[in-house]
């Protein structure tokens, strides 16, 4: 897993309540088993018109978000099914960072085990965000050690997360990578183990 600590990048808006994971991802896309590849099908039903051209209604389309890494998004974002694919599509596509006033439990864990920093704001401040993007272009720094979320114009904010995912996204190591670091005093427990069991 790519490691986080710092990243600046170009936000892109997504003013909607309740996107789910088949919006993000639809179902017809699910047949692929490698994690790379879906990024082309992030939002297809919103990206594209029903002749496959790109919809320029929709605000991922517009050119000032054109290598935007940082998502936006309205409250409870990722709700609905629990595919994995969704994060996957989205880190695909680019994004490092998903900011927005809450998120579906499952799919927040899916996008932390993933290298995908979900950021929790309060809606007050996605709005102060959502009016600084008016001309699109607007870049956001955050900062994973400082757990911090600062931009131009004067924007500046703390976010909470859970102290074992940050340190884990820190390090780039998944819960399984972080088992292994400990890989010595696992391997001396179960040495322990066999020699006492021989003198029973």
């Amino acid at each position: 897993m790519q490691s986080f600590t710092v990243h600046s990048g170009i936000v892109a808006v997504l003013q909607r309540d309740n996107i789910d994971t088949d919006q993000i991802i639809p179902k017809q896309f699910l047949k692929r088993i490698e994690r790379t590849g879906y990024g082309d099908f992030l939002f297809f039903d919103w990206r594209y018109d029903r002749d496959g051209a790109p919809d320029s209604g929709f605000p991922l389309n517009a050119p000032q978000y054109r290598g935007a890494s940082i998502l936006l998004a309205g409250k409870n974002f990722g709700c609905g099914s629990s595919r994995e694919h969704a994060v996957w599509a989205l880190r695909d596509y680019g994004f490092r960072v998903i900011i927005a006033p809450s998120f579906a439990d499952i799919f927040a864990n899916n996008c932390l085990k993933n290298g995908l920093l979900t950021v929790v704001l309060r809606p007050s401040e996605v709005a102060q965000l959502v009016a600084r993007d008016v001309a699109g272009f607007y870049t956001l720094k955050i900062d994973l050690e400082q757990c911090q979320v600062s931009g131009h114009g004067g924007f500046q904010t703390r976010f909470q997360i859970d102290p074992f995912t940050r340190t884990c996204l820190l390090e780039g190591l998944d819960e399984i990578g972080m088992t292994l670091k400990h890989e010595a005093e696992i391997t001396d427990y179960e040495q322990k183990r066999r020699n006492f069991s021989h003198l029973q």
